[in-house]
């Protein structure tokens, strides 16, 4: 019961029932949902029980720590992945392409709490070259600068990477060695394009539609490895206040969190969706 939460242990059945009246909580959950939503619509996501805050400002606060670390992680992913995948595409059967594969299945099956540990446990404490928590914002007085900002993120963007690294990995190899076999790869080859000019010109830009679809269908995975990956390094974002949230009940900021990310992995969904207009002519909605 949020309010007993609120309340304390000191406090009386009257002071419990006080603070649920205050709350709305005595209502039925239709009801409380129907008001929420009402409010929603306005642009109000309610207000914290725990922190006393709007929600809106609690999202607002912790949303650049989120954004930093799921940007880095997505960018250092796609810059690993696809040319790895394209590699081993390319040398389907090869010792490089049986390690590239490995490294893919291991990157996607191994949970980022464990890939966050480990590298703590090296380069913070073994060999002390990065710090082993915390985050220092970008820009505002309590910045340290780029290179500040990098050093508290090396550590979650390779955690979290690692696990989208393999995802896109193995469907950019998948899709590349499919294209490969195609007519016009042959015919590119016929035509004496260097190998270079054929797997970035011709086989890459044929598989870019499901690359890119895979991309976004990522998001999810750093929707999820936020959370974990912020709870390993202590960095302020929505993923520890999501975990803050869910140990202090402090249920309209989990509604407000939920609804965020629900609408976040929507709009990346939709621009994917509309990038295919450019990798692909043929397509029209």
């Amino acid at each position: 019961d949020p309010a007993a939460v609120i309340a304390g242990n000191n406090a009386t059945a009257q002071d419990i029932a006080q603070i649920r009246a205050q709350l709305g909580l005595e209502r039925n959950l239709p009801e409380q949902y129907l008001i929420w939503l009402s409010h929603v619509v306005q642009g109000d996501l309610g207000h914290s029980y725990y922190l006393n805050k709007p929600v809106s400002a609690l999202v607002a606060e912790r949303i650049g720590p989120t954004l930093s670390l799921a940007m880095g992680s997505a960018l250092l992913a796609v810059l690993l992945a696809v040319p790895l995948g394209t590699l081993a595409a390319w040398r389907m059967g090869h010792p490089v392409d049986r390690f590239i594969s490995g490294f893919a299945v291991m990157g996607y099956s191994v949970p980022a709490f464990v890939i966050g540990y480990a590298l703590i446990y090296v380069f913070s404490i073994q060999l002390q070259w990065l710090p082993v928590q915390g985050y220092k914002p970008l820009w505002g007085t309590s910045s340290g600068g780029v290179w500040a900002w990098m050093r508290q993120l090396i550590l979650p963007w390779v955690a979290l990477g690692l696990i989208y690294t393999g995802l896109i990995a193995r469907v950019t190899r998948a899709s590349v060695s499919e294209s490969l076999t195609e007519d016009h790869i042959r015919t590119a080859r016929a035509k004496g394009l260097s190998e270079v000019r054929v797997l970035l010109r011709h086989a890459l830009a044929h598989a870019a539609v499901p690359i890119v679809t895979v991309i976004g269908i990522g998001v999810a995975l750093l929707i999820g490895g936020v959370v974990v990956t912020e709870t390993v390094f202590a960095i302020p974002g929505l993923g520890s206040l999501t975990v803050d949230a869910v140990l202090n009940r402090d249920f309209p900021v989990i509604q407000g969190l939920v609804l965020f990310f629900s609408v976040s992995y929507v709009w990346v969904n939709l621009c994917v969706d509309l990038s295919y207009l450019w990798l692909d002519p043929r397509i029209r909605y």
